[in-house]
C-alpha cells in the first residue's frame, strides 16, 4: 500500500496542533496533581510535557498558543519544590515559600508569555499562562494583583466558559473583592448541580467560609471536598484543614 506524503492545508494544521496541545496540556496536569495515589506531584510526566511543548515550539516559534503552553507549564512548574514541605504535606499557593520557586523556569515564563502576547493572537493557553506570570511576579502572596487576574478570567470565560474556568475566576473575585463576593459566585455556579462532583468546588466553597468565619459551614463543605478526593496529599490536607475549625 503507498500512502502518499502530504503537507496539510493551513486549517488541517492548525486543527492538529491544536489536538496536540489538547493532549500535552492533560499529561502535565496529570504530573503537576495526580488524581490518584500517595504523590502529589509525578514529575516524569510534568517533565515529559514540557519537552513535548519545546518540540511544538521549535517546530513553529511564531505559532503563539504554543508558546503559551509552554509558558503555562514552566510557571506552573517553577513551584513544584515549594508546593509540599519536609513532612510531605501539601503547602497552598498563598502559604507557599517564595524563594523555592525556579527562577530560571520564571525567566524562561515570563519571556515566552511576552513573546507570545506580541504576535497578536490571544488565546485560552497565553490568558492561563498570563495568570500564572501575575502569579509569579508577585514578591508575596498579599502583593498578587487578584483583580487583574480576576479579569483575565472573565476574558478566559468568554472564550471557553467551562464551569472549571468559571470557578477559577469567582475564586479569584473573591480573593480580589472579598470572600462574600467570592461564596456568592461559588454558589451560583454551583446551583446547576453540574460540579457537585468536582472536589476543588467544595474545597474552594470551603475556603470562602472559612475566610467569613462560618465554621460550621466550611466543615460540611470541607467534608464533600474531602469524600470526593482520591489523592493522598490532598486529603491529608483537607484533614487538617478540617481539623483547624
Amino acid at each position: 500500500m503507498r500512502i502518499p506524503y502530504e503537507v496539510p492545508s493551513d486549517d488541517a494544521l492548525a486543527e492538529r496542533r491544536a489536538a496536540v496541545q489538547a493532549v500535552i496540556y492533560p499529561v502535565f496536569n496529570e504530573g503537576y496533581l495526580a488524581t490518584a495515589g500517595e504523590a502529589l506531584i509525578r514529575r516524569e510526566l510534568c517533565a515529559a510535557a514540557i519537552r513535548l511543548g519545546r518540540t511544538l515550539c521549535e517546530i513553529d516559534a511564531q505559532e503563539p498558543e504554543s508558546l503559551g503552553l509552554l509558558a503555562l507549564m514552566l510557571l506552573h512548574d517553577s513551584r513544584r519544590s515549594a508546593r509540599v514541605d519536609g513532612d510531605g504535606a501539601l503547602v497552598t499557593l498563598e502559604d507557599q515559600d517564595r524563594s523555592l520557586w525556579d527562577r530560571g523556569e520564571i525567566r524562561e515564563g515570563l519571556a515566552l508569555v511576552d513573546q507570545a502576547l506580541g504576535l497578536g493572537r490571544v488565546g485560552p493557553y497565553q490568558l492561563q499562562a498570563t495568570i500564572a506570570a501575575l502569579h509569579a511576579a508577585a514578591p508575596g502572596s498579599a502583593a498578587t494583583d487578584w483583580a487583574q487576574i480576576a479579569a483575565l478570567y472573565d476574558e478566559l470565560a468568554r472564550i471557553n466558559p467551562s464551569p472549571v474556568v468559571l470557578l477559577n475566576g469567582a475564586v479569584a473575585a473573591g480573593m480580589s473583592e472579598g470572600p462574600g463576593r467570592g461564596l456568592r459566585l461559588i454558589d451560583e455556579l454551583g446551583a446547576s448541580g453540574v460540579l457537585d462532583r468536582y472536589h476543588f468546588y467544595h474545597a474552594a466553597r470551603a475556603d470562602m467560609l472559612r475566610r467569613l468565619g462560618s465554621r460550621n459551614a466550611a466543615a460540611e463543605a470541607y467534608r464533600r471536598a474531602l469524600a470526593l478526593t482520591a489523592n493522598g496529599i490532598e486529603r491529608t490536607f483537607l484533614k487538617r484543614r478540617l481539623a483547624a475549625l
